[in-house]
């Protein structure tokens, strides 16, 4: 059986990786593969630290992001078909890694860090992963960590949506004028750093008008034409 490699992206907000813990559950023998929780455990590690921001960009200037997460002991394994984060042998609460602080740090450090060896090290696990299952991955530049990814999907929706879900995401403990210039500014930083860049396979799906993290999932399974064969 071929086993294939599925790429998500998209904006803060869209609920990409929502949408794949939804496609986990209903497609056979699949891996979840999050390489922004990766990237963030590494920021939020780093940032433990440091002061500000301006720090954070002075100090990761062309940095070996990869180096960085040894140093901070962070560590990926897999339980329960998906990537769990571990820093220092203790499993990494996605809470604090989704914060407003560290998620701003990442937009930063993302477009400013040396990626290569961490995405080398990507690209290595997934071709591994792939050997027996189906993976799943969520994140940012994943064309250019694997370029033969059979299906690439960039998730959509318009600034008002993706701020209501933070909002319902934070629970309502931050502000919707407060949760739209964060999204705005990341939108800005990520953007620059050539995160939302669409390649000639990218599907652009736009789930707005979409309801549930069900509709969602299912504007993807119809774009998968192996989904008989996987």
């Amino acid at each position: 059986m071929n086993h294939i490699v599925m790429g998500i992206e998209g904006p803060v907000g869209s609920g990409k990786t929502s949408i794949c813990r939804r496609l986990v559950k209903q497609l056979p023998n699949t891996i979840l593969v999050n390489g922004g929780n990766l990237y963030r455990a590494i920021v939020y590690a780093f940032l433990q630290n440091k002061e500000n921001i301006k720090d954070i960009k002075k100090e990761t200037e062309n940095i070996d992001i990869k180096q960085v997460m040894d140093e901070c002991k962070v560590e990926i394994k897999i339980e329960n078909q998906e990537t769990k984060i571990y820093v220092v042998g203790k499993e990494i609460e996605e809470e604090k890694i989704q914060s407003k602080e560290a998620s701003m740090a990442v937009s930063v450090v993302g477009g400013n860090a040396d990626n290569r060896a961490l995405f080398a090290f990507a690209r290595n696990l997934i071709e591994e992963l792939k050997n027996t299952s189906n993976v799943i991955i969520a994140g940012r530049s994943i064309m250019e960590i694997y370029p033969d990814t059979d299906y690439h999907f960039f998730i959509t929706a318009t600034l008002e949506e993706r701020v209501n879900r933070k909002y319902i995401q934070y629970k309502g403990k931050i502000p919707k004028e407060e949760i739209k210039e964060n999204i705005q500014k990341r939108d800005e930083l990520q953007e620059k750093a050539g995160f939302y860049h669409l390649h000639e396979k990218t599907i652009v799906l736009d789930v707005t008008d979409c309801k549930t993290i069900e509709e969602s999932t299912n504007k993807v399974l119809e774009n998968l034409k192996i989904l008989t064969t996987i």
